[in-house]
């Protein structure tokens, strides 16, 4: 009996752990043009810890989108001089070919190559790509440029959905819009002034709902 009682205890843990690891982290992006729900990937866990723990101490609440070009991206986490919340360290980067730009994801803004050659991740910037479509026969053209072997459904996801190829394998992206991209088109769309700063701020509360 005992040996059973261990037996099952044994498989309770190992379930959860197997679970864990395929739960994705949701979270909730409320800002003062709508809600944007994101999930983190488990496979980029450097950047899905680092975020979740900006977002457990509510440092990005109040803050707002300092950069937002329409049909490129919209930007957050840190302010136009390029600070960075609580002056926390850069990440380590977690590039993938598996995670492009499609329209929705969400990366880590970072320094140019010239100062950053290992191109390590901002501690708390982020952006969510909007971009614009392109045709299957223009991606596989940048294949060659960039380096890059597109999978079939990479090239369908940038015809149908858009997104921003040309940063691929250039930022590391940790997560992805679930629900909410037509905010993400309302805020790209914001009338800017200089440095691409919107003339009314756009605030964002940033919460977990599911971990």
């Amino acid at each position: 009996m005992k040996n059973a009682a261990l037996l099952l205890s044994f498989l309770l843990i190992t379930t959860s752990a197997t679970y864990a690891q395929k739960t994705e982290p949701i979270i909730l992006i409320s800002t003062s043009m709508g809600d944007i729900k994101v999930k983190l990937y488990n496979e980029t866990p450097l950047h899905r810890d680092n975020f979740l723990e900006i977002v457990k101490n509510g440092q990005y609440d109040g803050s707002i989108f300092h950069r937002v070009i329409n049909r490129f991206m919209i930007q957050g986490g840190g302010s136009p001089s390029l600070q960075t919340i609580g002056d926390r360290p850069m990440i380590p980067a977690e590039i993938s070919s598996k995670f492009i730009h499609k329209k929705g994801a969400l990366a880590a803004a970072r320094t140019g190559d010239n100062v950053n050659p290992e191109r390590k991740s901002s501690g708390s910037q982020f952006y969510i790509v909007q971009g614009r479509t392109y045709s299957e026969e223009m991606v596989t053209q940048m294949e060659g440029r960039l380096g890059i072997t597109y999978t079939p459904e990479q090239k369908k996801a940038y015809a149908e959905e858009g997104g921003t190829p040309h940063l691929d394998m250039q930022y590391t992206v940790f997560g992805e819009v679930i629900e909410g991209l037509d905010v993400v088109d309302k805020i790209a769309a914001a009338k800017t002034h200089q440095a691409d700063v919107p003339v009314t701020p756009i605030t964002m509360k940033v919460t977990i709902i599911k971990m």
